[in-house]
């Protein structure tokens, strides 16, 4: 224990504030794995510099936590954060942009909560300072991501990956229920297989069809705001030229210049509306169309709903049916921690947590397929 200047806070605020220094510890290590393995210049230097100032966080975390005589343990990475920098490491830094713009963005919102419920004038202090500075990772993040705007704002959907883990993690679960469903109801090997087939298709074609269409329907609200801005250019440019002024002194141009540049991008119609797009909507070019979204997101899901029927593929009987249920709980339990790539939690609690969902899926589609072939068979 340090010696204490300030009062020892609630329970509830030391675990919040133990969950920024960890979320300051991974965020130090994990910007060190990716500035090292980063082959574009631009970008490495960008991690390095984001880690010097997530290490300088936690020294500031470790002062505030000694100023109110509360011990640390050892600053050690969590297995998320190893796990994200292999992941990094293997398929370059763009696999991970936009979580890493995602996580940015809440840590602003944090460190505001924080702000806002300190008691003493040295949090209050401290959480205003790394609030101000995570707010310019963000926005370097951003840039380097070509997607401008404040990302605190925003929800990100984690692209390529969510996509996977998220249609893989549907696929598995509702064709185990499936499948648990049509064991009950003791039906034969071939229906079983049948039955698992025909379930892993129509969900992968269901989960294919709504990626899709998600898609689409974002494009189509994008290119909507974009016709609706070309014509505000066209009929009110006065009032739009005042906006791009406003944008460009928020990020720091002195005001004069800000008008200056503002009056010449407006006197460039087709230029204004691409700024006006980038800075004001936060649109840029998609990275993926929407066939490409829908078929990565089927594809994901058949992978997933064909898990539970494998076995049956290869043996019968109590074998098979056991081996389906090993390869669907380790499959829920492996889905679970990936998923904690997006939610922030732990991946151990997080592979359990789909863990018990798996069991309880498959025991309830159990218990229905056996309730209802003794109802269609009169209890026989």
């Amino acid at each position: 224990m340090g010696a204490a200047t300030e009062p020892v806070p609630e329970p509830k605020t030391l675990a919040a504030w133990r969950r920024q220094w960890r979320e300051e510890v991974d965020a130090a290590y994990l910007y060190d794995r990716l500035a090292a393995a980063e082959p574009e210049g631009r970008r490495r230097h960008l991690y390095g510099r984001l880690a010097e100032v997530e290490r300088r966080h936690v020294a500031v975390w470790s002062r505030l936590f000694a100023d109110h005589g509360v011990a640390l343990p050892a600053a050690r990475p969590s297995l998320r954060a190893r796990a994200m920098a292999a992941a990094g490491e293997r398929f370059g830094s763009d696999f991970l942009a936009g979580i890493l713009l995602r996580e940015e963005g809440e840590e602003v919102r944090r460190y505001l909560a924080l702000h806002r419920e300190s008691t003493t004038a040295r949090s209050r202090e401290v959480t205003l300072t790394l609030a101000r500075e995570s707010a310019e990772h963000a926005a370097a993040l951003a840039d380097v991501a070509e997607k401008p705007g404040e990302p605190w704002h925003r929800t990100g959907s984690g692209g390529f990956l969510r996509n996977v883990v998220y249609g893989f993690n549907d696929g598995l679960t509702a064709n185990f229920g499936l499948v648990a469903g049509v064991i009950g109801a003791a039906v034969s090997p071939e229906v079983i297989v049948v039955t698992g087939v025909a379930g892993a298709c129509a969900d992968a074609l269901s989960m294919g069809a709504s990626g899709y269409l998600a898609a689409k329907s974002e494009q189509e609200v994008h290119s909507h705001e974009i016709a609706m801005e070309r014509d505000e250019i066209r009929l009110m440019p006065e009032l739009e030229q005042e906006e791009l002024s406003l944008i460009y002194e928020a990020k720091g141009i002195e005001p004069d210049r800000a008008r200056r540049l503002a009056a010449d991008i407006m006197s460039r119609p087709s230029d204004a509306l691409e700024e006006k797009v980038r800075e004001e909507l936060g649109i840029t070019p998609p990275h993926a169309t929407p066939l490409r979204e829908g078929w990565v997101t089927g594809l994901a899901t058949a992978v997933g709903a064909f898990l539970p029927v494998a076995p049956f593929l290869v043996a019968s009987g109590p074998a098979a049916v056991w081996a389906s249920f090993a390869v669907a709980m380790v499959s829920h339990f492996g889905v679970g921690a990936a998923r904690s790539v997006f939610t922030g939690r732990g991946m151990v609690r997080s592979g359990l947590d789909m863990f018990v969902v798996g069991l309880g899926v498959a025991a309830v589609g159990y218990v229905v397929g056996d309730l209802l072939v003794r109802f269609l068979t009169g209890g026989a």
